[in-house]
């Protein structure tokens, strides 16, 4: 990973910048921070590396932006709303839930606002740190027994992909009484969507329902990438159980909608 640093901001680019950027909790340095990289070296003929890198740079010098975002083929993200979604298309970025900030172009066009979303903050954050959060997809089929394993010893937190709007199988016996369990014994267990635009609703269905009234926790609108950062973030700065569903649903940093808080 290279960084360029400028008066007005700083440029990271590189493979491992992008996923930093997916994943990042939209601290306000006081100066733009943007996250670029390209799908072809720079070497190749057909290479993005320039364009993007430009992006950035212009993104970064241009006033309009602050906090912390991804510049990638021709759009200019909130670092917190952005997950990968191809391999190979130089578009290899998207905001399901929000959009892009801006659109390269003469000039450029800028959909909304002059910088990525805006929270509450934290005040002296303390730096991430490793914690064991076990993140889990829900399939067809999956039994009681079988996630009940999973989660034997006990993470620190969970995050468990579900179905649509939050909701897990419903013809599994057992399956939600796994998670209450987990609840009980003092871990967060968040819920998020496996769908890539989606808003957590956890009430809406009666699977959903049920791991609500236990103390499940909706992940609202944010991207699987972000909510899994809050949870490290949240972890770092000592947040127990009983103050974790308040503040997963709180936006500290523009990383949720306020419809979904």
């Amino acid at each position: 990973m290279r960084s360029a640093k400028l008066m007005n901001g700083r440029v990271f680019a590189g493979a491992r910048a992008l996923y930093r950027a997916a994943g990042v909790d939209g601290k306000d340095f006081g100066k733009p921070i943007i996250f670029t990289g390209s799908q072809h070296p720079l070497g190749k003929i057909e290479s993005d590396a320039t364009a993007n890198v430009t992006g950035a740079l212009n993104a970064a010098m241009s006033g309009r932006f602050h906090g912390v975002g991804l510049f990638f083929g021709h759009h200019l993200f909130a670092g917190n709303r952005v997950s990968k979604s191809s391999s190979w298309a130089f578009e290899g970025f998207s905001a399901p839930s929000t959009g892009p900030l801006a659109r390269t172009g003469t000039p450029w066009h800028w959909y909304a606002g002059d910088s990525a979303g805006s929270g509450c903050g934290w005040t002296s954050p303390l730096p991430y740190s490793r914690h064991d959060v076990a993140v889990i997809d829900m399939a067809p089929g999956i039994s009681a027994a079988r996630l009940a394993a999973m989660l034997d010893p006990r993470p620190e937190a969970v995050l468990l992909r579900a179905y649509g709007v939050g909701n897990v199988p419903s013809d599994e016996p057992g399956l939600t009484d796994v998670i209450a369990d987990v609840l009980h014994d003092g871990v967060p267990v968040v819920i998020a969507s496996q769908c890539q635009q989606a808003e957590v609703l956890l009430g809406h269905y009666e699977t959903g329902d049920a791991i609500a009234r236990a103390g499940a926790i909706g992940s609202g609108d944010m991207t699987l990438e972000a909510a899994y950062a809050k949870i490290m973030f949240l972890l770092s700065q000592g947040v127990d159980a009983a103050d974790f569903g308040t503040w997963m649903r709180r936006n500290i940093a523009g990383e949720i909608s306020p419809s979904s808080m």
